[in-house]
C-alpha cells in the first residue's frame, strides 16, 4: 500500500508548471503572440469579458496583431481596453478590425521582462516545492500512524524527491529558454 498518490502529486507538480507556461506566453517578447491580449478585458453588455469573447485574435505576420471583433458596437471597446491594458500596444482602427503593430522591445524593457519571468519561475519552484512538502508530510502521518514502514516512508519520500526535481529542472530549462526569446534582437 503506498501513503501517498505519486499520480496526484505529479499532476499538481505539471499544473503548476503548466501555469508557469501559460504566464510565460503572456510574456512580450518583442514578436506577436495570440497570447499576448489575454490579460485585456473589454467592457461589452455591461461587464467586464476577456477579448477573447468578444473578438478573434490572429497574428497575420510576426510584429502584427490581427483582432476581429464580432459585434461592430464593441471596436471602440475594444481599442480602449487595449490601449488601457499597459502592454504599450496601439492599435489602428480598421472597419470591424484592428491591426497592432508589436514594436520592438528596448534594452531597459527587455531586462523588466526577463525579472518578471523569473519572478513567474520562483513562484512555480515554490509551487511545486509545496506540493513535496504535502508528499511527505502524509508520509510522515502513515509512518507514524503505522500504515507504512520506515524503509517505505523513505523509498516513496525518494521518489517524492524524483518528481521535485524533475519539474525543477523542467521550470530552469524553461527560464533559460524565455530569456534567451526576451533578450534575442
Amino acid at each position: 500500500m503506498s501513503a501517498v498518490n505519486l499520480k496526484d502529486i505529479e499532476r499538481r507538480m505539471s499544473g503548476a508548471f503548466s501555469n508557469l507556461k501559460t504566464e510565460f506566453s503572456g510574456l512580450r517578447t518583442g514578436r506577436a503572440s495570440v497570447n499576448m491580449l489575454d490579460p485585456v478585458m473589454v467592457s461589452a453588455y455591461g461587464s467586464k469579458m476577456p477579448i477573447s469573447q468578444v473578438a478573434n485574435v490572429s497574428v497575420p505576420e510576426p510584429r502584427m496583431l490581427s483582432v476581429s471583433v464580432w459585434d461592430a458596437g464593441l471596436v471602440a471597446a475594444t481599442d480602449k481596453a487595449i490601449r488601457d491594458a499597459g502592454l504599450g500596444l496601439n492599435p489602428i482602427v480598421d472597419g470591424q478590425n484592428l491591426r497592432i503593430p508589436v514594436p520592438e522591445l528596448n534594452e531597459e524593457r527587455r531586462r523588466d521582462m526577463t525579472k518578471i519571468a523569473a519572478k513567474y519561475t520562483e513562484s512555480c519552484r515554490i509551487s511545486i516545492r509545496n506540493v513535496r512538502r504535502d508528499g511527505m508530510e502524509l508520509l510522515k502521518k502513515a509512518e507514524k500512524d503505522g500504515d507504512i514502514s520506515q524503509d517505505q516512508q523513505h523509498d516513496e519520500g525518494e521518489q517524492v524527491q524524483e518528481l521535485t526535481d524533475k519539474y525543477i529542472t523542467q521550470v530552469d530549462d524553461a527560464l533559460k529558454t524565455k530569456d534567451a526569446e526576451i533578450m534575442q534582437v
